[in-house]
């Protein structure tokens, strides 16, 4: 049985990040399964940190786009939308360049908020950041997304 109530399209889903973060980081959906959405980033300039190794943030950018999309993907956009609520990263490896891929998994999907581990790997499959976040499950009219 599949977690989503939207099934995912990845070019829906990567046609969304235009005018975003996502997008000046190159973000990517690239495919999911019943229970996992995955996205990868670039690891170059734009998200490196001073010393050339893949920026902690630009892990945590690439965890909450998977994250919270993953969530949407499970809620009626008609009546509710998400937001992240609290996010952490524990960071495991540096990277200098290539992509990073993020796998989210679900570990609660309750009726106000839902959890995700989010587990980002090298090009070569080694872990670089594992991260967790917590998303708030919203009513539209208590305050509606501006897009």
């Amino acid at each position: 049985m599949s977690l989503w109530l939207n099934t995912p399209v990845i070019e829906q889903l990567n046609a969304m990040q235009k005018n975003t973060i996502g997008e000046l980081l190159d973000i990517r959906f690239e495919r999911f399964d019943d229970n996992s959405l995955t996205a990868s980033m670039v690891v170059d300039q734009r998200t490196h940190q001073p010393y050339g190794l893949l920026h902690g943030g630009a892990s945590v950018v690439l965890a909450e786009t998977v994250g919270s999309t993953a969530s949407y993907l499970c809620i009626d956009p008609s009546k509710f939308f998400c937001v992240g609520l609290e996010i952490n990263a524990n960071h495991l490896r540096g990277l200098r360049s290539g992509r990073v891929t993020a796998v989210a998994h679900p570990v609660h999907i309750g009726r106000t908020t839902h959890v995700w581990d989010i587990r980002l790997t090298s090009d070569e499959g080694k872990a670089s950041c594992i991260s967790r976040l917590t998303m708030a499950v919203v009513p539209l009219g208590e305050q509606p997304p501006q897009r």
